[in-house]
């Protein structure tokens, strides 16, 4: 039976335009009749917790956590853009920052890149700004950064009506209309209130709460779905819930698009900010077990191949060492890289890669004969679909 607080008009209502189509005008937050808060989702905020504190304190110790942040940004990236109906995967975005040339490459790379230079200017801008509405607008100039389609505006609040639908859908078959443009910034304005209001609510519940008002206000002309997931990430680092962003939510809402989708469109439609909630949280757990998976995984990785270098690669084993620690941050090398890495000549580089390939460390990629490139395969994998 459904909770009696889920009624309609709870979350906001649909609005006749002057053009005849209803656009939809959500309600400030948090929600009013209150959120049911039952056993169920009291028990699914302790288990989140919980993984979240599991999943921080493991990248903590982690050593030198901040060159194994490097993938974790570039899956969530992949992820969050691939939502949107980009093609570029995990290798593809690393083998694009190191310029390997591959003609078969997607042309969204780009997109996914912007994703990444959005999520890290975003957590620098951090230590100035606190999330607001003139980050957010920060970010997303940095999202579109680029775009082939200049009418995106990056960085500009739509000053048109959008809608969400099929591909090639017009407004009148869109399946949702958010806000008319002229109620943005207000609608805007009240989330950034929302956010910085000093009430007793569980962090991870405002922030779930906030990321569905953002993708229902929708206030860009593109990039909102992503700019919303990195709502997250920012809401998470600067509550200090995590020290690292390394919590790739955007995976598990790709796993299950059709039901995020839906849950998203329940609570405009029949206010049930309930079911929403519980699957947020339930995605947070599971992600963040997952995440905490990799840590661990990383680290045995790491003490494997140490252990190999330094048992096999004789008088170079202190440079193997040095590359080692570099890969975790750039996974695709070549001789030249190792050399400039270790200071030693072309002739000495190209031998202590054949001793990291000869151990199973390093693959070469191009299959070329000059300008070579070599892939952490080992390390790579453990962010393949994960």
């Amino acid at each position: 039976m459904k909770l009696l607080a889920q009624q309609k008009g709870r979350a906001g209502q649909y609005i006749r335009q002057v053009s005849g189509y209803s656009a939809f005008l959500p309600t400030p937050l948090p929600p009013e009749p209150p959120l049911q808060m039952d056993d169920e989702t009291l028990a699914l905020i302790s288990q989140a917790d919980r993984a979240l504190g599991r999943l921080d304190g493991s990248i903590q110790t982690l050593p030198a956590p901040d060159l194994f942040v490097f993938m974790y940004i570039r899956k969530e990236a992949v992820f969050s853009s691939q939502i949107e109906g980009t093609q570029s995967s995990l290798d593809d975005v690393l083998e694009a920052e190191a310029r390997v040339f591959n003609p078969q490459r997607p042309g969204d790379v780009n997109e996914v890149l912007n994703y990444v230079k959005a999520l890290r200017f975003g957590l620098e801008r951090l230590s100035e700004l606190p999330v607001s509405v003139r980050l957010i607008r920060e970010i997303h100039e940095r999202l579109l950064e680029g775009a082939r389609r200049m009418e995106r505006k990056p960085g500009e609040l739509r000053t048109t009506q959008n809608w969400i639908g099929p591909a090639g859908s017009t407004l009148n078959e869109a399946t949702f209309i958010p806000p008319p443009p002229d109620a943005v910034p207000q609608l805007l304005g009240q989330l950034e209130s929302f956010l910085h209001q000093t009430d007793p609510m569980p962090s991870l519940i405002k922030i779930g709460l906030a990321h569905a008002q953002f993708e229902t206000i929708h206030p860009f002309l593109d990039g909102n779905g992503r700019m919303g997931r990195l709502l997250i990430t920012f809401l998470l680092c600067e509550r200090k819930i995590l020290h690292q962003p390394v919590l790739y939510l955007s995976h598990h809402l790709k796993r299950y698009r059709n039901q995020y989708y839906d849950l998203l469109q329940n609570i405009r439609d029949d206010g049930n900010w309930e079911d929403w909630i519980k699957f947020f949280l339930s995605a947070v757990t599971q992600v963040s077990q997952e995440a905490t998976q990799t840590a661990r995984r990383i680290v045995s990785l790491r003490e494997e191949h140490r252990r190999i270098i330094t048992e096999n690669f004789g008088r170079t084993a202190a440079n193997g060492i040095k590359v080692l620690e570099q890969l975790f941050s750039h996974p695709i090398i070549s001789v030249n890289d190792l050399a400039k890495q270790t200071n030693i000549s072309f002739t000495a580089a190209n031998q202590l890669m054949r001793r990291f390939i000869e151990h199973h460390i390093l693959t070469e990629m191009t299959g070329h004969t000059r300008n070579r490139q070599f892939r952490y395969r080992p390390y790579i994998d453990l962010f393949a679909d994960r």
